[in-house]
């Protein structure tokens, strides 16, 4: 085999650098730096040189100044020319070139065994102990996020469902169904598992319905996008506006879509209201369509399920109809232990959920915004800081009037037995 030779790279070389690439790579994943990274360092002229042995690119080591430090980006070699010195004369002539334009500090990040690992401490450089390596792909490209935004769609702050309290038997079910299976397809596949694409969520007013797909949204960092029947009404016609958004949704690559109050364009088809089984059937054909592409999910939610046309509950079209109800004892006692480390208070979560039966999150959260106002008032007039107590909380607990009314709370139960789909 005969003699290599170093030089600086030129424009010439970006095809052969990018076959190198792959000839030089040992797997997956190949490291902080992608090639499309590569490239635009190549492309910038950043400095570079290469090893050339009869006529032809067999190595590469790509740098990338970015004020006093720079990046080794990659080091390629080809499998015939690897264990003969070429890494290490690659990197220290690379160092000349980045110190030349004003780097003093050189890194690299690399996976273990990776091509250049050696050339690398070889060449002085040292792995620094108690580092972990982040990263987070985002799932909404800048075209997604154009798109997103005509469609008054956002993408939920990270850490909404941790942030869920109380309610512990509905999160347990929803993230088992629902989120479980689209955060890991692949083990859901092996299972023989197949990700959900649509749900309804029913139950009472105030009960956290909306709450619930928000937090979904979070927890697999998908764009959440809300579709308002009143809106559609206003703007194409709910039937022509219900088509015209499902497309567009279409080409986002993950999306959680939320339709509240659904029964607004599923309930009862009449027929003496063509419009509204016009609506209806759109909807339903639209269900279809979003039902063809992974990554997203429709979430549908009803005070009263009961109200919806039959066909839209039909299997094949909603994986789960899962009830929401009011809070039970231990999960009222969860949600006031969030509000009460939120006020300061010093109070008793076990009598305020014993106190609270029958209340909703909603009402619960009322509750606790009274109290806390009325606690700042007082702070203010009288300067000293005041924190509220056990008999402050009953004392607005008694002031309330729950959402849930006997008659809704029973009507709740024969649904869940008739209509529920867990």
């Amino acid at each position: 085999m005969g003699g290599w030779h170093l030089r600086d790279f030129t424009p010439d070389d970006l095809e052969a650098i990018v076959r190198l690439d792959s000839e030089s790579a040992h797997g997956d994943p190949r490291g902080v730096f992608r090639l499309s990274d590569v490239v635009a360092a190549l492309q910038g002229l950043h400095p570079t040189i290469v090893a050339v042995a009869d006529g032809r690119l067999v190595g590469a080591a790509v740098g990338r100044v970015e004020g006093d430090r720079a990046w080794i980006l990659r080091i390629g070699i080809h499998p015939s020319w690897r264990n003969l010195g070429m890494g290490s004369a690659m990197l220290s002539a690379l160092e000349h070139r980045l110190q030349t334009a004003g780097a003093s500090t050189l890194a690299a990040v690399l996976p273990e065994g990776e091509c250049g690992s050696t050339a690398l401490h070889h060449s002085g450089f040292r792995p620094l102990d108690g580092l972990t390596y982040f990263e987070k792909t985002e799932v909404v490209t800048a075209q997604d996020s154009s798109l997103l935004a005509s469609l008054g769609g956002v993408v939920p702050p990270a850490g909404g469902w941790g942030q869920l309290a109380g309610m512990t038997a509905e999160k347990q079910l929803i993230e088992r169904r629902l989120v479980l299976p689209l955060a890991h397809p692949e083990l859901a596949a092996d299972h023989g598992v197949e990700p959900p694409r649509a749900v309804v969520l029913f139950g009472p007013p105030g009960t956290g319905k909306s709450t619930f797909a928000k937090a979904v949204a979070s927890r697999l960092g998908w764009p959440f996008v809300e579709l308002l029947p009143s809106r559609l009404a206003l703007e194409d016609g709910l039937a022509t506006g219900l088509s015209r958004h499902f497309d567009q949704i279409a080409q986002l690559d993950h999306a959680l879509v939320f339709i509240d109050e659904v029964e607004e364009v599923a309930g009862l088809r009449s027929g003496s209201d063509p419009a509204s089984v016009g609506v209806v059937n759109e909807l339903l054909k639209s269900i279809v369509r979003f039902r063809d592409r992974d990554g997203r999910l429709l979430v549908c939610a009803t005070n009263n399920v009961s109200t919806l046309d039959p066909a839209f509950l039909r299997h094949g079209r909603f994986d789960y109809v899962l009830p929401v109800g009011p809070p039970d004892a231990e999960a009222r006692g969860a949600l006031w232990t969030s509000y009460l480390a939120r006020a300061g208070a010093e109070a008793d979560t076990a009598v305020l959920a014993e106190a609270s039966e029958g209340f909703t999150p909603a009402d619960i959260a009322q509750v606790a915004r009274v109290v806390a106002q009325t606690a700042f008032e007082r702070t203010l007039d009288t300067g000293n800081r005041c924190r509220p107590v056990t008999d402050d909380y009953l004392h607005a607990i008694r002031r309330t009037r729950p959402t849930v009314t006997t008659e809704m709370a029973l009507a709740f139960a024969d649904q869940t037995s008739r209509y529920g789909r867990t």
